[in-house]
């Protein structure tokens, strides 16, 4: 079968699914689940990949949620991951629901064409991409679901299409201070209060800032703050995520913004407690070659990829598939569903992830990725390089 003969059929294959992908797309979307609870969606998705006659292993790797699929048998091992979870409170504002439907019609797709062409395709659910500390993919990585994968790939929904953007590093940890309660009208030198240990800490923040990595980003929530003005609070907590373009200089900026919080323990005499953090994600480094491959097929079915930055003019954003492409070739492009001036994590982007521009952008999708797979078999340069970097 020759690279246009195979991607002729890829493309067919993912035409003849196009109202499954988006019957399936469209159904996550109305039942949002959050990371690692994904019971619904997972079984969809492995519904999906049975019906097309695909032996599907679940909770695969000890994560109820994570299912696995592999076809063919030739010797460049390419993975499809799936995403499925949702944000708390906006559902799936990041469109998550598009990129589940997007890599299963690719995988499946590749798995048709898979031996004429040279190919073993497996099609993996990684949950809980969206919990920030310990990611779906950073467990299935540690776990071995990667292993004897030569590249893996996704896209993911965006306000315009786009291939190397940048993507930061990040780690999202608690904060949780344990003071004393007390009276606090009537005996409040007997309290430590936590919540003041808050404060301090997010006044230091503000004054950190200025000397920050011009590049570094720190945000956050407030968990906890007392039950009862009339009580000096006990235990205050806040979740907080650093974020710069690498690693070092992310932690570098952590160190920093930990330095903040021990001073609100310090100020108060509450004691502090620092949960999570230890499973940062890492930067995204998307394999050039592999990149060009599907930005030359993306153009090819008519998307047009725009240069730089495609998130609100930054590319700040973070994920987990950014610890798969240390350990591995992988690529992370953007598909747009023309949502501006809505964003990722915006209602107004959930919405625009079921119009009729989200649901063309699920085939277009499936179709640029299954036919990168194609060229990663058949290009030999492009296959060498895979097969080098593993």
């Amino acid at each position: 079968m020759t690279t246009m003969d195979a991607k002729e059929a890829v493309a067919e294959h993912v035409a003849g699914m196009a109202t499954a992908l988006v019957d399936l797309s469209h159904r996550i979307h109305a039942h949002p689940e959050l990371g690692y609870e994904e019971e619904q969606a997972a079984a969809w998705c492995a519904d999906l990949l049975s019906d097309a006659g695909l032996g599907v292993e679940t909770g695969v790797h000890d994560l109820p949620t994570a299912f696995r699929a592999t076809a063919g048998s030739g010797p460049l091992h390419i993975a499809l991951c799936v995403e499925y979870d949702a944000l708390p409170g906006i559902g799936h504002a990041c469109g998550h629901n598009m990129i589940a439907a997007m890599s299963l019609g690719a995988g499946i797709a590749a798995a048709g064409v898979a031996d004429d062409v040279g190919l073993t395709v497996t099609i993996l659910g990684t949950p809980a991409e969206e919990v920030g500390d310990g990611g779906g993919k950073i467990l299935l990585l540690e776990r071995g679901a990667f292993d004897g994968v030569h590249a893996a790939m996704m896209v993911h929904p965006a306000p315009v299409d786009a291939g190397n953007v940048p993507w930061n590093a990040a780690s999202m940890f608690e904060c949780h201070y344990h003071g004393h309660e007390a009276h606090a009208a009537a005996a409040p030198e007997l309290g430590v209060n936590a919540l003041d240990a808050v404060t301090v800490a997010q006044t230091a923040l503000g004054l950190l800032r200025q000397h920050l990595d011009p590049d570094a980003m720190v945000h956050g929530i407030v968990l906890a703050g007392g039950d009862a003005p009339n009580v000096v609070p006990a235990h205050a907590a806040v979740r907080y995520i650093v974020r710069a373009p690498d690693l070092d200089r992310m932690e570098e900026s952590k160190v920093r913004v930990l330095r903040c919080f021990e001073a609100g323990a310090l100020a108060t005499g509450a004691t502090l407690e620092v949960r999570g953090g230890e499973k940062p994600y890492a930067d995204v480094r998307n394999d050039r070659p592999l990149m060009k491959a599907y930005e030359s097929n993306a153009a090819a079915i008519g998307r047009e990829l725009v240069p730089g930055r495609a998130f609100a003019g930054r590319g700040a954003a973070s994920t987990d598939m950014g610890n798969v492409s240390h350990a591995l070739p992988a690529i992370h492009p953007l598909i747009g569903v023309d949502s501006l001036p809505a964003v990722p994590h915006q209602r107004e982007f959930a919405a625009h992830a079921v119009t009729a521009v989200a649901d063309r952008a699920v085939v277009e999708g499936a179709t640029a990725l299954a036919m990168t797979a194609v060229d990663a078999a058949c290009d030999e340069g492009l296959r060498a390089h895979l097969l080098s970097r593993s």
